[in-house]
């Protein structure tokens, strides 16, 4: 769906299959493209979106745009969000959520988050911290009953002491020394069954994107609320924010209308219905509910402005020449013009027009982007139910927002035609 800022109504109105909505509420239409595409040119011009840069792009050329690569790259399906001054101005879902019975993504259709997952509890913590239930500087043994080691999943780390140090504020930011998971090995990202968990720097004094960090600060929040995820992310977070179609958990309302994931090959994979929440990545939400936080971040509401000024200042530099694997000796300068760091839940970057904040999601058949020009109140939101979409996202970002800041080698977003 889009926004269409016509001056001829009071209230600003959706399209979306068939669907009309006015002033919050869906009215069903029956429309024909022809006709729609006559009633936009009674009106003289086509909508139009603005980029990063102040230059404008028409929807005709976003679509267009999305189309052909999609086609070009294999792309199953796709969904697009855009925000302009700080709200969505643009939505809109292409192809399919299942190949094999042809029914196509809407902007409800429900995906597999991935790591858009830790933003969400990135943001679920400050909430907490400003409640004063948690602390983004006090170690987290602290909070525990017993030594860290002795918690089954942590066996590993009896003889590093190491663990004592580790707080709120470097699990989000990723500095606690970790891996991405222990099942995956650390040097090379390749799947070990007997994988161990090991601290493997000073907890603080780098950045290296963990899984686990994230799953160790689960288990505090949810020892010291005496609740579980899934609860305390539908109370501060999907509640207030209007998340009708989003959980850590598979739910029963999904079932209506949720996308399979498909692999480069286009192959459709098995579809996980999760029942155990994990911060790190169990979400299931939709391109609509994702923007909606996303909208949420950019006019700062939910949280003080003590909150918002923690969550949008950058942390420590990042000169690992990739995002994955996470723990090598390799480091790069080529991200210094853009101040490439971690902060609390996003990566940042500094931009002549400014500072944005990013996060990804990675997963077989689900490949998600989010890049948030603050000062100038422009986002984008990229989900896709294939493992071919991270080949298009370079070529979108620059077309569609003017985004040529994002760091796509560090984060492996090969162009399609690269590969």
């Amino acid at each position: 769906m889009f926004y269409i800022p016509y001056s001829y109504f009071n209230s600003s109105v959706t399209f979306e299959f068939g669907c009309v909505r006015t002033n919050g509420k869906y009215m069903r239409l029956k429309i024909l493209i022809g006709i729609f595409l006559s009633f936009n040119l009674t009106f003289g011009q086509h909508p139009k979106i603005t980029k990063i840069d102040g230059g404008m792009i028409s929807i005709h050329a976003i679509d267009s745009t999305i189309l052909h690569l999609m086609s070009a790259a294999k792309v199953t399906g796709l969904g697009l969000a855009i925000i302009n001054g700080n709200r969505i101005v643009y939505e809109k879902a292409y192809g399919y959520k299942n190949m094999e019975t042809k029914e196509v993504l809407d902007t409800s259709t429900v995906f597999y988050g991935a790591s858009l997952s830790k933003a969400v509890f990135m943001y679920l913590c400050l909430a907490l911290v400003q409640q004063d239930i948690l602390n983004l500087d006090k170690p987290l043994y602290q909070y525990l009953d017993k030594p860290l080691p002795e918690y089954p999943r942590y066996t590993d780390l009896a003889g590093d002491d190491r663990w004592k140090l580790i707080t709120t504020r470097m699990c989000l930011s990723h500095t606690a020394g970790f891996a991405n998971w222990r099942f995956l090995t650390a040097s090379t990202g390749k799947y070990d069954r007997n994988g161990k968990l090991a601290i493997y720097f000073m907890p603080g004094s780098r950045f290296a994107y963990s899984g686990e960090g994230y799953a160790l600060l689960q288990i505090v929040v949810e020892k010291i609320t005496g609740k579980n995820l899934e609860e305390l992310a539908e109370k501060n977070v999907f509640q207030p924010i209007g998340m009708e179609r989003t959980s850590y958990i598979w739910q029963p309302r999904f079932e209506n209308n949720y996308a399979l994931g498909y692999d480069e090959n286009g192959k459709p994979l098995e579809k996980n219905k999760r029942t155990n929440a994990g911060a790190a990545g169990s979400m299931e939400t939709t391109l609509a509910d994702y923007a909606k936080f996303i909208q949420y971040i950019m006019q700062k509401k939910g949280l003080n402005q003590q909150m918002y000024s923690l969550m949008l200042t950058p942390g420590i530099p990042i000169y690992s020449k990739r995002m994955f694997p996470t723990i090598t000796s390799d480091s790069t300068t080529e991200n210094r013009a853009i101040d490439l760091s971690s902060g609390l839940g996003w990566g940042f970057l500094n931009c002549p027009y400014g500072k944005a904040f990013f996060k990804g999601g990675h997963d077989d058949g689900w490949e998600h982007y989010n890049i948030n020009f603050v000062d100038k109140g422009t986002s984008i939101l990229l989900m896709t139910n294939s493992s071919n979409g991270e080949g298009i996202f370079k070529e979108v970002l620059e077309k569609i927002i003017g985004d040529t800041f994002t760091p796509w080698k560090w984060g492996n977003y090969i162009p399609y035609n690269d590969r």
